[in-house]
């Protein structure tokens, strides 16, 4: 593993594994990491009404 490429040491001194490391593993380990490119476990915004059933009120 690459520092700056792979990981980096935050603050706290931990790991953290970046999106291209994830991406070379190849698989998601569900662990809601920071950088996942899986998106696994983050919360997406919700979808705005559509604006076509105001029209029908």
């Amino acid at each position: 593993m690459i520092e700056g490429t792979d990981f980096y040491l935050n603050q706290e001194g931990f790991m953290v594994f970046t999106e291209a490391y994830h991406i070379k593993r190849g698989y998601c380990c569900k662990n809601k990491c920071k950088h996942c490119p899986w998106d696994y476990g983050k919360v997406l915004p919700e979808k705005p009404e559509d604006d076509r059933d105001q029209d029908k009120r």
